[in-house]
């Protein structure tokens, strides 16, 4: 007999037997087609992973972008140049913030704002903006110095101060030199005075055993030394300082305001007084904005702005200079500063 036998074709076919046929499940038993899910998977990913990529790549262009805007923009920011006003109108510079060689407010950029506004031929009037509390009374000094040349220069252009919200101290100072200040009734005026601040950690060292060791090569050369006791003989040296600036002050205040100045002991104490109260006080002489300066008081309402912007560069480069400059100071003056406000 023979093993090969022919099959009955009416008998039903038997299954194959587990791991011998080609139509098995897949090879690592899970359902058919996984092989084309796993590429579909990998292929997402990598799309995905693409347009990541590209989108980063588009930010840090932009990015770049911006940044060379910047740049350009400050560098091309030049409106300390001279004004092409076209016509009669108001002048106006804008002192804000605190009056410092490393800030905006500072003496160089102010004025040369008004140097410009006065040698333009269609200037009417100035008026110098003020909002500060005050700051260095050697560059509120210059500037002081500054607009009395200018008035001198340029009789026929009056220059009126109109103050914001604050013109104290070193603000005053400057605004001392107008021909007349115009306020708020709610600005802040005044705080004629000199002051020298700083603190003192003997006392602390004391209780934490510190020993400061400070060797000079002059008498007074650690003067106010914060980690060293004072003595009254520092003492009176500060306050003879003092006086001498306030007196100064003093004198470039009435200078200003001559006669206007009410007698009250009060005006160079170091307060500080309403707008209402500096009007009554003889600190200030009405009431008005810039727009009513230009308008009633100049009659040129048309108003073009000379005040320098600085670029950033220019910020960046003075505050680094600065920098260096009061390391440098501190390195080898340990005293207080010395500030009008």
């Amino acid at each position: 007999m023979s093993d090969n036998l022919t099959p009955d074709p009416n008998e039903p076919a038997r299954p194959a037997p587990a791991g011998k046929s080609g139509s098995a499940p897949g090879a690592d038993g899970g359902k058919p087609g996984w092989e084309r899910e796993a590429l579909e998977r990998i292929a997402l990913a990598a799309i995905n992973e693409q347009r990541a990529a590209r989108r980063w790549r588009i930010f840090f262009r932009f990015a770049f972008l911006a940044v060379l805007a910047v740049i350009a923009w400050s560098l091309l920011d030049l409106s300390g140049a001279r004004v092409d006003s076209g016509g009669r109108h108001t002048a106006l510079v804008t002192l804000d913030g605190e009056i410092s060689s490393d800030t905006q407010a500072n003496a160089d950029d102010i004025n040369s704002a008004l140097d410009s506004a006065f040698d333009d031929d269609g200037t009417a009037g100035v008026i110098l903006h003020i909002d500060s509390p005050g700051g260095s009374p050697v560059q509120a000094g210059i500037i002081n110095d500054e607009i009395h040349r200018l008035r001198k220069k340029y009789p026929a252009i009056p220059l009126y101060v109109v103050v914001g919200d604050m013109c104290a101290s070193g603000g005053y100072y400057v605004a001392a030199a107008a021909d007349k200040i115009y306020v708020n009734k709610a600005s802040i005026v005044g705080s004629i005075g000199v002051l020298m601040d700083g603190f003192g950690f003997t006392g602390l060292m004391d209780k934490l055993g510190v020993q400061r060791r400070l060797r000079t090569s002059g008498e007074n050369k650690g003067f106010y030394d914060p980690f060293s006791p004072d003595t009254p003989k520092m003492d009176a040296h500060a306050q003879e300082m003092l006086d001498q600036i306030h007196q100064q002050f003093i004198d470039a205040v009435k200078a200003g305001r001559g006669q206007r100045l009410k007698d009250s002991p009060d005006v160079f104490s170091g307060l500080f007084w309403t707008g209402q109260k500096s009007v009554e006080l003889g600190l200030a002489d009405g009431f008005g904005d810039n727009d009513y300066v230009a308008r009633e008081v100049i009659k040129a309402p048309d108003i073009i702005d000379y005040t320098v912007k600085q670029g950033i560069t220019d910020r960046v480069a003075k505050r680094f200079g600065a920098s260096i400059g009061s390391a440098a100071v501190h390195s080898l003056i340990s005293a207080g500063k010395v500030s009008l406000h």
